[in-house]
């Protein structure tokens, strides 16, 4: 079929293919070089079948592109030898499929150019819409603190009540701002490491204390258990701090009520660490994408679990660029533990 088709076995896929699976052709000129089988978890939108349209007809391209040079490659040996007739017609394929060749390459170039265009553009509005949208947003979360800390006893407890909701929403948007930037910056290669002693005790009590503020009345407790004693380490304090505080929020949010454990030690030169709880759990189709960006167990029409679907994504990426490796199991209706192991030195 030259158009898209819509497939049958969306199913199949599971919840990363509800929205539909779409058989996208892969065709250039009179060659068909098979297809592309595309799946999403919301319903394909006409922005989204351009964009597909767009991929394939680059793929399309470089595999007939590949496919010409193999038969270039072919004819130009076969001119080398025969009779001078063969030679002379054999020349004539070669020329018109040079001519062809040089064509395609022309086109690739400039479906090239325009993906680094947008890809620099992408990056741009990524960069400059969240530094935009952060310095207004902590201004008013400074203002909201003002107001909360100087004028305490004038307020009503409705208010107070008010302006702790718009503080928390506040710092919400903040940090969801903050782990777009991140990701970015570890995609483009523009987040450095740096190595520091670290007490990963008081890195820990720093986290729970954080998550803390914000479980309100949740029947939900936190249990530090750490190897004792525990040693310094040399690692980068802030990515480490970073990513408990992720692993915390994200436990607390499908956690009702119940425990969170975080136990620790270093062994064999690797800080080892593993974040479990009691919450609701993830189903096992769910487990292999729950480390995609944007992706979310609850339907995406849902606000039962608020959120982007990035922290887990930040965790794996922070965790990587610290040259660790980070692994989830999990069982529906009795929790999900997530452990992650990062090389550390000696303090």
């Amino acid at each position: 079929n030259e158009e898209p088709t819509r497939a049958d076995q969306a199913e199949a896929l599971g919840e990363r293919a509800r929205g539909g699976l779409w058989i996208l052709p892969l065709r250039e000129g009179d060659a068909v070089h098979g297809a592309l089988l595309v799946g999403a978890p919301i319903e394909f939108t006409p922005e989204m079948h351009e964009a597909g349209a767009q991929v394939c007809e680059g793929l399309s391209l470089r595999l007939d592109h590949d496919r010409l040079a193999a038969e270039l490659e072919s004819l130009r040996a076969q001119s080398l030898t025969g009779p001078a007739e063969f030679q002379e017609d054999k020349s004539d394929e070669v020329l018109k499929l040079s001519e062809a060749l040089f064509a395609q390459d022309i086109e690739l170039l400039r479906s090239n150019e325009k993906l680094g265009k947008i890809e620099r553009l992408k990056n741009d509005f990524i960069e400059k819409m969240s530094r935009e949208l952060r310095t207004p947003l902590n201004s008013i979360i400074e203002t909201i603190i003002s107001v909360m800390t100087t004028e305490n006893d004038a307020l009503s407890e409705s208010s107070k009540a008010t302006l702790r909701t718009a503080l928390d929403e506040g710092t919400s948007f903040l940090r969801t701002l903050q782990n777009i930037l991140d990701l970015w910056k570890i995609k483009q290669g523009e987040l450095p490491v740096e190595i520091q002693d670290v007490n990963f005790r008081e890195l820990v009590d720093e986290a729970i204390f954080s998550i803390q503020e914000g479980l309100g009345d949740k029947a939900l407790r936190i249990d530090p258990k750490l190897s004792e004693p525990f040693p310094r380490v040399r690692t980068d304090l802030a990515k480490v701090s970073q990513v408990l505080f992720l692993l915390l929020d994200n436990a607390a949010k499908f956690t009702p009520s119940g425990e969170i454990e975080i136990a620790g030690e270093v062994k064999d030169g690797r800080l080892i660490c593993n974040v479990r709880d009691t919450g609701v759990g993830i189903c096992p189709d769910d487990q292999q994408f729950v480390f995609d960006e944007f992706f979310q167990v609850d339907e995406p029409s849902s606000q039962k679990y608020r959120g982007a679907g990035l922290g887990l994504t930040l965790v794996r990426d922070l965790v990587v660029l610290l040259e660790g490796e980070v692994v989830i199991s999990s069982d529906v209706g009795r929790g999900t533990t997530v452990t992650f192991s990062i090389p550390v030195q000696a303090a």
